[in-house]
């Protein structure tokens, strides 16, 4: 559906701001579906990613700084995800032995299990997008954003 008819816009909207109204819709479209997904584990999309990314550290310990560099969402407050996700029991911190000043993050079990669960959920949500685009259109697409958003 044309985004004009999303918005029930009844004026012609400029080429620029027809892409990023498209962009920002698409966001919220993706964004609220999977928010389905993960609301039953009492999760964010901010937390999911703090987990995410802790797992990917394959056991060895990420500070607050390594976190933050790999936020999708760069304005997110890592030290209250991270209290969240302590409170949950989805990790651990504890200060670093060489350096005191420094806090380290692990992915607890009950982290890892989540996202174990979570996997297939977010692999079906991510077909049921991409499934809509042929792989060249995927491609096509994902070049078109990485050179509009640089």
């Amino acid at each position: 559906m044309k985004i004009e008819e999303e918005i029930k816009s009844t004026v012609t909207i400029d080429l620029a701001k027809k892409v990023l109204l498209n962009i920002s819709f698409t966001r919220n479209v993706l964004s609220d579906k999977f928010q389905e997904i993960i609301k039953p584990y009492d999760l964010s999309g901010e937390q999911y990613n703090v987990l995410r990314i802790l797992r990917g550290q394959k056991g060895k310990p990420a500070n607050m700084s390594v976190i933050q560099d790999r936020m999708i969402a760069k304005n997110s407050n890592t030290t209250r995800l991270i209290d969240k996700l302590l409170l949950k029991e989805m990790v651990t911190r504890k200060e670093c032995p060489a350096n005191r000043r420094k806090i380290e993050i692990l992915i607890t079990q009950k982290g890892l299990d989540i996202l174990s669960e979570l996997d297939p959920l977010v692999i079906l949500h991510e077909k049921h997008f991409a499934e809509k685009l042929t792989k060249t259109e995927l491609e096509q697409l994902n070049k078109l954003l990485e050179k509009y958003r640089s």
